[in-house]
């Protein structure tokens, strides 16, 4: 697996590069957004570890400008900052995950597996689409329609929506979502699941279709025809 890693500080990209080494990644460096959009498009990595505050383009600029291309590259976002805002900041511009600094090594290798676990699928498997209402999802092409309109997700997005279509008018639980989503004891305070619930909903009622994802108060989501 090869990952890159941005940071404009020097002592933090060959620590990160020494860690990843010893536990079997392949590693490439970029000091700014820019070289990180260069370095992307010139050896792919299977993931980005991206610090936020850096000179010419920042983190998150670089998230935004790979979203709008289509471009789901796993994101873990760094940053020394943990506010609700910020770690909303960073979902918000397509970050897939969020890691305040100092972290512990562990945590980020945590982390990092979660992401990768959810790469695109063997396309050699057979496909079977998923289909509630007028909503279908394709796990294998990873495609997305709401009647006749095609829907682009984010990696999350998909991994979410999959898990709702694969469970119908089931209530599941915040816990449990994030922990199959996420992969990993994902913060039950922070708002990361709200947000992409909104993205969701967005995305799946863009031409004024009914909504099918329902909260249940104090308990999690449903995906189901009416409101529960």
């Amino acid at each position: 697996m090869r990952i890159l890693v941005v940071d404009d500080d020097r002592a933090v990209r060959e620590s990160l590069r020494r860690s990843l080494s010893f536990n079997g990644y392949t590693v490439d460096l970029a000091v700014d957004g820019l070289d990180a959009l260069e370095k992307v498009t010139a050896a792919r990595p299977d993931a980005l570890v991206l610090d936020v505050m850096m000179p010419r383009l920042d983190g998150l600029e670089v998230c935004r400008r790979l979203r709008s291309t289509g471009d789901d590259l796993p994101i873990l976002v760094l940053t020394a900052r943990d506010s609700v805002s910020e770690r909303v900041a960073g979902l918000d511009a397509g970050a897939d995950d969020y890691l305040p600094k100092p972290f512990a090594l562990e945590e980020l290798l945590a982390r990092l597996r979660a992401l990768l676990r959810r790469r695109t699928p063997d396309p050699g498997e057979a496909s079977e689409a998923m289909v509630f209402a007028d909503l279908s999802l394709d796990p294998v092409t990873r495609e997305v329609s709401r009647g006749e309109r095609g829907i682009s997700l984010t990696r999350t997005e998909f991994s979410l929506l999959e898990m709702l279509m694969a469970n119908p008018r089931r209530v599941l639980t915040r816990g449990r979502i994030l922990e199959e989503v996420w992969g990993y004891d994902f913060p039950t305070s922070g708002n990361a699941l709200e947000v992409y619930i909104g993205y969701l909903r967005r995305k799946t009622e863009a031409d004024g279709e009914e909504r099918l994802i329902h909260t249940v108060r104090g308990v999690g989501y449903v995906l189901r025809e009416t409101p529960p």
